[in-house]
């Protein structure tokens, strides 16, 4: 699910969650509601993590640890857009290179039908 379509570079899991919302009868031509996700292992990292995604346009919030998971803080990136396959490959590509650089996870994204 890693590798990459030949004809859209984009990972086959993107495509998975974009066939999906299709089958569910979501218009990908139109803009929806879109969340990206990833745990940084400490506040500092989610708030630059944030901030990067805050100047992309997003907006975004860390959320403290669950007791069940301590050491991992949410940051949850939000914005309206419509799923094109250049908006889904630079914001993976993005949100990848963001947590691998802050020793991060990337969770991946998902958006409304």
């Amino acid at each position: 699910m890693e590798a990459r379509s030949p004809q859209l570079g984009l990972k086959y899991k993107d495509l998975a969650v974009m066939a999906a919302l299709g089958k569910s009868g979501g218009d990908l031509s139109q803009p929806r509601h879109v969340v990206y996700y990833c745990y940084a292992t400490s506040a500092d990292a989610g708030r630059i993590i944030a901030e990067a995604a805050q100047a992309q346009g997003f907006t975004a919030a860390v959320r403290e640890p669950l007791p069940k998971d301590p050491g991992r803080w949410a940051v949850i990136a939000e914005t309206n857009a419509v799923l094109s396959p250049d908006f889904v490959r630079g914001n993976t590509d993005f949100f990848e290179a963001l947590a691998e650089l802050h020793d991060a996870e990337y969770d991946g994204w998902e958006a409304a039908v």
